[in-house]
């Protein structure tokens, strides 16, 4: 352990001896079109969950997200694995995900995430997962001018991972496999991260986004009540047929202009039906009570 921590201390203009900040915006991944496969680069799996930045303090844990909301009451299994750890004072960096079928899926998640309560979470039958894939801060020092690989290492040498705390595991070299893999298994893509690039708190091109493309047709369920001043419908429920059972999606609220949220809000009317057509077991999954219910037609 010694050895490890004295690995990301190693170089003094390097590694910043310094106190521990109060916040530290996450470094963001850019999008491309342009896979590669580099010696260079780590590759690690996309996860499609939770921004979330573990600060630990004098061994109290906070949860935040990328935009600086705290996160403990969603996931308290997650802050209680971490507190167990004992771990010196630090800033870790990593998603939490919960699974469908072995695929991460953020519309499972949204059933943990906007929990109003700790004991509703704990009794939620949905599992989240936290993988780390990076350290910012660590025993009195600022790391983030260390290499990505070494903090990688000593990321996965500090800390005693067992459930539900994941290490993010990478892979190198070969990018392109790895993201043609990543698709024929149904995963949102993978990260392809310069393994000599330091940590920096905006989106940058040291960090790129390899997605897969997948194509799903979604039928309008639902919709709510338009906010402020918005006209039409607020958001609009989505669901899917998977093995014949229609599926709750989600919901969507953006890329909508004043003329299409009023012919849309138009149309829905001939369409309304008193209760919801999903089944009750998906019906379950939809936290909101004011919605305006569609026979499935809209697609």
């Amino acid at each position: 352990m010694a050895r490890i921590v004295e690995l990301l201390k190693a170089d003094k203009d390097l590694a910043q001896e310094q106190e521990m900040p109060d916040w530290c915006a996450p470094m963001l991944a850019t999008l491309t079109d342009d896979y590669f496969s580099d010696p260079r680069w780590i590759y690690e799996r996309k996860l499609d969950g939770e921004r979330i930045l573990t600060m630990c303090r004098d061994g109290d844990i906070t949860l935040y997200t990328r935009n600086k909301k705290t996160a403990n009451t969603p996931y308290p299994e997650i802050v209680s694995s971490l507190e167990h750890l004992e771990l010196s004072n630090c800033i870790l960096d990593g998603e939490v995900v919960a699974f469908d079928n072995g695929v991460s899926s953020f519309a499972k998640l949204q059933n943990r995430m906007h929990v109003s309560s700790v004991e509703q979470a704990k009794q939620s039958d949905i599992s989240v997962y936290y993988y780390l894939f990076d350290i910012i801060y660590y025993d009195g020092y600022l790391v983030t001018h260390v290499p990505l690989t070494r903090r990688k290492y000593a990321l996965k040498h500090l800390i005693p991972f067992s459930d539900p705390i994941r290490y993010a595991a990478h892979r190198k070299e070969d990018g392109v496999t790895y993201h043609k893999q990543a698709c024929e298994k149904g995963w949102e893509g993978i990260i392809a991260k310069d393994g000599t690039s330091t940590y920096v708190h905006s989106r940058s091109r040291k960090w790129l986004k390899f997605k897969c493309v997948h194509e799903q047709e979604f039928i309008i369920i639902g919709y709510t009540e338009p906010q402020g001043e918005r006209i039409g419908f607020g958001a609009l429920l989505i669901a899917y047929y998977k093995d014949g059972t229609l599926t709750y999606g989600g919901r969507i609220g953006t890329g909508f202009d004043d003329d299409t949220l009023q012919e849309l809000h138009k149309r829905f009317q001939d369409y309304r039906v008193p209760t919801s057509p999903l089944p009750e077991t998906e019906h379950e999954k939809v936290d909101d009570d004011a919605v305006y219910w569609l026979e499935p037609h809209f697609v």
